[in-house]
């Protein structure tokens, strides 16, 4: 497991999305938030803000019953143009379009 950078960590902190699981909508004053890395690229944790989901703790320990949402969730937050640069084994565009058929458009 990646250490979130610094500056990363903070702008994350100020970001109202990142105090509440973006599952269940539990604020993290209430119960315990964990910030779960949900794209693994090259191997390796993604460290971008828009791959990084607030999960409250029981949902991050059960992730495998949680991907495809996560995954949905995920995907709606990043641009056209970030999905595109880590679109080399699979095409993340597509792969949203389908969870958005399945799960309709998040609210932001």
């Amino acid at each position: 497991m990646n250490n979130i950078p610094k500056k990363l960590k903070e702008e994350m902190a100020a970001d109202p999305f990142y105090q509440r699981c973006c599952i269940t909508g539990a604020l993290a004053k209430n119960t315990k938030v964990d910030w779960h890395h949900n794209f693994i690229y090259a191997g390796k944790q993604l460290q971008e803000k828009w791959a990084i989901l607030p999960l409250r703790e029981d949902i991050h320990k059960d992730i495998v019953k949680h991907k495809e949402e996560c995954d949905w969730i995920m995907l709606n937050r990043a641009t056209d143009k970030q999905l595109e640069k880590y679109s080399r084994a699979r095409d993340l565009k597509r792969e949203r379009d389908r969870l958005n058929k399945k799960y309709g458009t998040p609210r932001r």
